[in-house]
């Protein structure tokens, strides 16, 4: 292989996803809902599509999860697990698709995934929510 052909091959690959990434900016949690608790039209013109959002990890429901709750605030308790009629707009549920390796709930993360709207009851947990990222990673 050319060192021409491999460098153009390793930009594609490398240099221009992670330009990529760095474009999209992180959505405010605030900014999914109107005042109302309702969903915002950006919140619905994004359903479906891969965001990213800021916030801190709360601690997990269980071990050995694929699943956490980010929050706007650090938390050191689980903020819900009742209904989404009590659902605050200052959290987001996170499925991931590997096991949830737990990070302080001191420390700001910054999470992508498929956001998603309306009622989702966790079948295993038995979390309820009405926003959440599914596809998820984060660092």
């Amino acid at each position: 292989m050319k060192r021409r052909t491999f460098l153009t091959a390793a930009s594609a690959t490398v240099i221009i996803p992670a330009l990529a990434r760095a474009d999209q900016t992180a959505i405010k949690m605030r900014d999914l809902y109107n005042k109302d608790l309702s969903f915002s039209d950006l919140a619905r013109s994004l359903e479906g599509q891969r965001i990213t959002v800021q916030g801190f990890m709360a601690p997990p429901l269980k071990a050995d999860s694929s699943f956490f709750v980010l929050t706007k605030k650090p938390l050191a308790v689980c903020p819900f697990c009742e209904t989404d009629a009590e659902w605050p707009d200052d959290i987001l549920a996170i499925y991931t698709k590997r096991r949830v390796k737990v990070i302080p709930f001191s420390v700001k993360i910054e999470t992508t995934g498929v956001l998603e709207l309306g009622s989702f009851k966790d079948a295993e947990t038995g979390f309820v929510s009405r926003v959440r990222l599914s596809d998820a990673t984060y660092s």
